[in-house]
């Protein structure tokens, strides 16, 4: 053991000398583990809000009885299996709207609620008899409370003007619910005697079969391991992973390249240990040890960055999620135990994995072959053909998942495996372009300019491997993102077609302003719109009913229909449908639907297919009036008003001061596509910080790798000083050869970049998220990017150069001395 701590404070020596190399070293470390962890805290805070949905009083953590037309129920079946001895408690949900905000309704029966259906803290006695006595009471989450500026013990009015209990708070429910007693929810909801569902509990007993009791109106749900939000929101979270994780990997070039270098420098210290009879066995692992002691270091500090980075990627993330999927996320950070360990053993692994090939190479390498400085070159020359090897069967791979794979996964995997065969091509790549400068020339200091840069490429590849990967998906994503906003521009200008968008507080309301509108001379039209959740095979769709008016007919973004596709959409049996509907379900024009509905199934044909960007649900397009038929509790006080944009104001104004509408719930078309591009631009604030930490910290890899190389240059440098070039001209030589190789990589990253991005648009994007986007180019971005890359590039080729400039003519004139 004694001699074990020898050995490492021998070997922790040499980052006392060497200051800069332990900085860079823990700098790497750092950013991949900040990086990592930020992002698994972020996907971490989100499945817990989701777990926490799930669980809200009998999610779908618990087995439960449903209508298998999937629609309410009487409340006489949760009588009749409760005398048949089945422990099961009732349920009912809706939605409503609080001063235009809209929160799902739980109403439960405490008394019969199982246990283990509810995630919040137990009522109790006491907490039971304040929640079933008149007045009642309304549970709500903290964040649901301060969303809606309310505070604990307010009866807030719906939109109907019939009020609330007063409110409760309930830390341990999820955001955006609240929970009354099921008499008051069935009141306030308009569903007398009606059910959503029974839970079912864990009591043991005799009990009568379900079909004797409910025929064939009630189906069993078993508990569900994944909710509909978890899967809806999978891709996002699938997405988030994919960045950490290159951003870690990237972080860990910089880890090699340090490592790297103080095992270089520390062979002379490792051939004199061994000769003084220190074991080849106990020398590997003194320096595993020395590892790990620095990786906990540097895990340690990591999570503490990671941990600011995820608060300060929260709200843009929360914002995409519930502009997304109407996933409600709460805006502080609540980290687990398990999390900060991850986080150390991630740090501890990408060290031992970034550390692994410096340990076999000076393994393997003969004792005395040790001391000479280009030994580790020549023996790294020998993997370029193996690289080039696996980069072609990287490829293959990568085109047999392309060809045979049908998922989401399998659009990773093809994007993956591009970008790490394009990485361990790189330096094939650059050896063949630079031994081509070579042969192009006669110039003797030409010549050795490009030999010289292949020489360097054993150093550097790690770090132009960074650089390449970085600036690819920068440009891949990039790309993406402007395709994105382009198209969802064009189609925000198809779907947001009327002048002026209202709410009403309620349906007298809205019934006084539809009266009043017609009255008003400037209002070209009246375009009354609703929406309904419902559960089509399995999955959660949306209904959508609209007016049957010129402004749908010429305005809506279709993308396949039938030529009476309108007409039969408006006599009710037609429907169009989302293009992500259409993909997930396989749907095609001329198939059959049948919605469950209150009223019974509704049969509809699809004669339309629409494009529907940023929604992850399916959709089905109906006529309003049909809607309305099937659906006759849905609430009907939204509406769109045709006016001429010279009125708008106006109008707006008059509405304002005679019904008391507020912004929430009266905006101009120009509001609400400005309020949908601010959301649109918060979903990918997440993915550009990543893409700038990445590029970041590729750039820092690059002069890790830079300054590693710094030293052992000397010996091809001062030969060339000696024979009459100055130092001013040597520095300017090695800044031009750093700046051509970044070039050549900036340059083959381009393509690669645009090539990530048709696999984005055409693969992970349509298995993510059902939709496909046209591919475009855009040049100026691509100049930008390059540009960027070069300014990293020459900021990471300063440093050593500064070095070179400032080195003393006594130090060059050492290197014939000590180089044999």
């Amino acid at each position: 053991m004694r001699r074990a701590l020898w050995i490492l404070a021998v070997l922790l020596s040499h980052w006392r000398r060497h200051p800069m190399q332990f900085a860079t070293l823990l700098i790497g470390l750092i950013a991949a583990t900040a990086l990592w962890s930020g992002v698994q805290a972020l996907n971490q805070q989100a499945r817990t809000s989701y777990d926490r949905a799930a669980a809200a009083f009998g999610g779908t953590r618990t087995p439960m009885l449903v209508a298998t037309n999937g629609g309410a129920f009487a409340q006489q079946l949760f009588v009749d299996l409760r005398r048949a001895g089945w422990p099961v408690s009732p349920v009912v949900e809706g939605r409503m709207q609080i001063g235009g905000r809209s929160v799902r309704l739980l109403g439960i029966e405490p008394v019969t609620m199982p246990v283990e259906a509810s995630a919040a803290t137990e009522i109790g006695k006491t907490g039971a008899q304040a929640f079933l006595t008149p007045p009642g009471q309304a549970l709500i989450a903290p964040e649901t409370l301060t969303s809606l500026g309310l505070t604990e013990g307010a009866t807030p009015a719906l939109n109907d003007a019939t009020k609330l209990p007063p409110l409760k708070l309930q830390p341990q429910l999820a955001p955006g619910v609240l929970v009354v007693d099921i008499g008051i929810a069935q009141k306030l909801l308009k569903v007398p005697d009606q059910i959503s569902r029974l839970l079912i509990g864990s009591a043991k007993g005799p009990r009568a079969s379900l079909g004797s009791v409910a025929g064939d109106r009630l189906r069993l749900v078993q508990p569900d391991a994944e909710t509909d939000l978890e899967r809806l929101t999978d891709s996002f979270h699938l997405n988030l992973t994919a960045f950490g994780l290159l951003s870690f990997f990237v972080g860990l070039f910089i880890v090699n390249s340090a490592i790297g270098l103080g095992f270089e420098q520390r062979l002379p210290m490792l051939r004199t240990l061994r000769a003084c009879g220190v074991s080849a066995r106990q020398l590997n692992s003194v320096l595993v040890l020395e590892l790990v002691s620095i990786a906990l270091i540097a895990g340690a500090i990591g999570l503490v960055c990671g941990y600011f980075i995820a608060a300060s990627l929260l709200p843009d993330v929360a914002a995409s999620l519930r502009g997304l999927y109407g996933a409600q996320i709460p805006g502080q950070l609540t980290l687990k135990p398990e999390w900060w360990l991850a986080g150390l053993a991630i740090s501890i692994i990408g060290a031992l994995l970034a550390a692994t090939s410096s340990l076999l190479k000076a393994v393997r390498l003969p004792l005395l072959t040790t001391a000479q400085p280009y030994a580790w070159q020549q023996a790294q020359h020998r993997w370029l053909r193996l690289q080039g090897t696996g980069a072609l069967l990287v490829f293959i791979a990568a085109g047999l998942a392309l060809w045979l794979g049908d998922s989401l996964i399998a659009g990773f995997f093809v994007l993956a495996a591009l970008l790490l065969g394009a990485a361990l091509a790189l330096p094939v790549i650059l050896g063949i372009v630079l031994a081509g400068g070579e042969r192009s020339t006669r110039r003797p200091l030409v010549t050795w300019f490009w030999a010289d840069s292949r020489l360097q490429l054993s150093g550097l590849s790690l770090a132009l491997m960074a650089l390449l990967l970085a600036l690819a998906v920068n440009v891949g994503v990039g790309t993406m993102v402007e395709s994105f906003s382009r198209t969802f521009t064009g189609w925000l200008d198809g779907r947001l077609a009327s002048e002026i968008y209202l709410n009403a507080a309620s349906e007298k309301q809205a019934s006084e302003i539809k009266t009043w509108l017609k009255t008003r001379p400037d209002v070209q039209a009246v375009l009354p719109g609703s929406r309904t959740d419902v559960q089509f095979n399995g999955a959660p769709i949306e209904l959508l009913g609209f007016a049957d008016h010129a402004t749908y007919r010429d305005q809506w973004p279709l993308l396949d229909s039938t030529s009476d596709a309108w007409d039969r959409v408006r006599t009710g049996d037609g429907a169009l449908i989302s293009e992500q509907l259409s993909l997930r379900m396989k749907l095609k024009l001329g198939d059959r639907l049948d919605v469950p509905t209150p009223t019974g199934t509704w049969p509809m044909e699809i004669v339309a297919v629409y494009a529907d960007y940023g929604n992850p649900k399916g959709q089905i397009g109906v006529n309003i009036d049909a809607l309305v038929k099937h659906f006759p509790d849905i609430s009907q006080t939204r509406m769109g008003l045709r006016v001429a944009p010279a009125d708008v104001p106006a109008l707006i104004a008059a509405i304002r001061t005679r019904f008391g509408l507020d912004g929430r719930n009266l905006a101009d078309q120009t509001t609400v596509k400005t309020e949908s591009l601010a959301i649109f631009n918060r979903t990918f604030a997440v993915t550009a910080a990543l893409n700038a930490f990445t590029l970041g910290v590729a750039g820092v890899a690059l002069l890790t790798s830079l300054l590693t190389l710094s030293n052992s240059r000397l010996p091809q440098l001062a030969p060339l000083w000696a024979i009459g070039i100055t130092r001013r001209r040597l520095a300017g030589i090695e800044l031009l050869k750093t700046l051509s190789v970044a070039l050549i990589t900036s340059l083959l990253a381009l393509p690669l970049g645009l090539l990530v991005a048709w696999c984005l648009i055409a693969i992970v994007n349509v298995k993510a998220f059902g939709w496909r986007l046209p591919f475009h180019v855009f040049p100026l971005q691509l100049v930008q990017l390059l540009g960027v890359a070069m300014l990293a590039s020459l900021l990471a080729a300063l440093l050593p150069i500064l070095k070179l400039l400032r080195m003393q003519p006594a130090t060059l004139v050492k290197v014939f001395a000590n180089e044999r």
